[in-house]
């Protein structure tokens, strides 16, 4: 990958362009809090070479609902599963939606 590569990446919200230090500064939390929901399968953020953790920025949208959640009480293990299962609905909502155009546009040329 050049470096023209790179940087057209970082536009990405899956690139992973961010080290674990400057992660927990963008969200405002700890290290260990990232290590933490990355425990607890909310995140799993991607290595580099050298083994270093790597985050990016939909990952971090993550990391601040969750960090949102725990700073009003919740358990870390309770705010991954509610913040999981919130992104389950929706998927499965979006499913349902588009089955329901498919139908109707099935229905309407029949």
């Amino acid at each position: 990958m050049t470096a023209d590569d790179s940087f057209g990446r970082l536009d990405d919200d899956d690139y992973p362009a961010y080290t674990m230090g400057r992660a927990a500064e963008i969200v405002g939390t700890t290290q260990g809090f990232l290590r933490a929901i990355g425990e607890h399968r909310l995140i799993t953020p991607l290595r580099s070479d050298g083994g270093h953790r790597r985050y990016s920025r939909y990952q971090l949208r993550i990391a601040a609902r969750a960090r949102e959640l725990v700073d009003q009480g919740t358990p870390i293990e309770a705010a991954c599963r509610i913040i999981a299962l919130g992104d389950q609905l929706e998927e499965a909502q979006r499913i349902n939606a588009e089955h329901r155009r498919s139908a109707a546009l099935h229905a309407a040329a029949t």
